[in-house]
């Protein structure tokens, strides 16, 4: 099912898209975007320099149940790492410096609120 059809994943795509412009007001380069394997996915993969930060973007229409960031625990933690592995591996990103941030976005009935939060985990 396309995002057009389900409010969830235009809910997640447009969040995605809040924090790829974020980074490229940053100085990063968008190196991946939903890259997929058989173990998940990785929301953004982008780069500066010789840093590689994989970012996992929480968007939510509303804080009744917390943070969108408080969704990202140990569990989805070690996911991500795995999957920060096999993404290396595939694109054979050698010996680089990696980094691991979360973007928590807040899209209710005002502006979105977009918290970037470098070196989460």
């Amino acid at each position: 099912m396309d995002a057009r059809r389900n409010p969830r994943r235009t809910l997640g795509a447009t969040g995605e898209s809040l924090a790829a412009d974020l980074y490229r007001k940053l100085g990063f380069t968008i190196v991946d975007r939903n890259w997929r394997c058989n173990s998940g996915e990785l929301d953004l993969v982008v780069a500066s320099g010789d840093l590689l930060v994989f970012c996992e973007v929480k968007t939510r229409s509303s804080d009744f149940f917390g943070s969108p960031a408080e969704a990202v625990g140990y569990a989805k933690q070690a996911r991500l790492r795995r999957l920060a592995a096999a993404w290396m591996g595939e694109h054979h990103a050698g010996q680089r410096n990696v980094r691991f941030d979360v973007v928590a976005v807040l899209i209710g009935k005002s502006e979105p609120q977009v918290t970037h939060l470098p070196d989460a985990f």
